[in-house]
């Protein structure tokens, strides 16, 4: 079957491991299933893989890939939910020691079909088309419990989206404006935060200027480049959150002014499977819909991640079969 896969990792250059070409069909086990993939979309996550982050040489050939729309083997259109529990795991899923994502320790979903646990599925709303449905478990997922679970903040509050144009942010845009949050973003050029400002934010502003005023809540994913301007832009007593970290993992901590003003700092992974529902069901509720920068033919996978890679994002980036 086609498949988008690594099989070595590349640190400095993760373009060049990328292959497009055949795998071997998936197998289920016992209380799995297979799924014929109809939409995967594109995430950091993929990005990692390709160096190394996360996904040992001795794991490789892996396909990558942590979330999907498809339809089971019954006929039915289902969303996959990309985080994989222990069999045995009750409670939160993103909190068990052992759980993974698809594409690290089991195959990934960016192929024609994907083996997955049958818990693992949700029904997909016919309001919504594969590409969009497939954006949801991993970026919309995490900005989802980002701001709605995480974050204790309400409606009517000011947050800050640090990054205009990726996945998560986008979707934190659109989440945030659709619950009655006023939505600030800062962007690296123009265009970005002209997007942004389509898409449903209140003010957008250049990366790392100075606020007209103090925020309630910062919503993090950037890491090195923008966490000291996060740090500054809170009010006293207001909120970080923290999903991931695309331009480095270690900042200037800025213990001064976190217990100085008494910030809270608060980490947030992926997000669980009645989440991703509650998620599913928001959107066919609202009308809202993930932003897709552009859909490609899974053959042509090369081109997205090479988008992504440069930073040339409006959204999300979906690979279709």
């Amino acid at each position: 079957m086609l498949a988008a896969f690594v099989s070595t990792p590349a640190p400095k250059d993760p373009l060049s491991v990328l292959e497009v070409g055949d795998r071997p069909e998936p197998e289920a086990p016992e209380g799995w299933t297979t799924i014929q993939v109809k939409a995967v979309s594109l995430n950091h996550h993929d990005l990692f893989s390709l160096q190394g982050i996360g996904l040992p040489a001795e794991r490789m050939p892996m396909i990558l890939g942590t979330d999907a729309a498809g339809i089971d083997q019954d006929g039915n259109e289902v969303v996959v939910h990309g985080v994989l529990s222990s069999p045995d795991w009750m409670g939160d899923e993103t909190l068990d020691p052992k759980r993974s994502l698809l594409s690290e320790v089991h195959q990934g979903s960016m192929a024609e079909k994907v083996a997955v646990p049958k818990r693992n599925l949700l029904p997909k709303p016919a309001e919504l088309s594969f590409a969009e449905a497939a954006c949801l478990p991993t970026a919309w997922l995490t900005a989802y419990r980002m701001l709605f679970v995480k974050s204790g903040l309400r409606p009517g509050q000011t947050v800050l989206v640090q990054g205009a144009s990726g996945g998560v942010a986008t979707a934190l845009i659109v989440l945030g404006r659709a619950a009655g949050y006023r939505m600030w973003v800062t962007g690296r050029s123009e265009e970005k935060r002209a997007a942004a400002l389509a898409l449903g934010a209140d003010q957008a502003f250049e990366t790392g200027a100075r606020l007209p005023e103090r925020v309630d809540g910062v919503m993090e994913t950037v890491g090195e480049a923008t966490w000291g301007h996060s740090i500054k832009s809170l009010k006293p007593g207001g909120v970080l959150v923290t999903s991931g970290a695309t331009t480095g993992f270690n900042p200037g901590a800025e213990l001064n002014r976190v217990f100085f003003t008494q910030l809270s700092v608060i980490g947030s992974t992926m997000g669980t499977k009645t989440e991703l529902e509650a998620l599913i069901r928001m959107c066919a509720v609202t009308g809202i819909r993930p932003q897709i920068d552009v859909e490609l033919p899974l053959a042509q996978a090369s081109e997205g991640f090479a988008r992504m890679l440069e930073g040339r994002t409006n959204g999300k980036i979906v690979f279709t079969l």
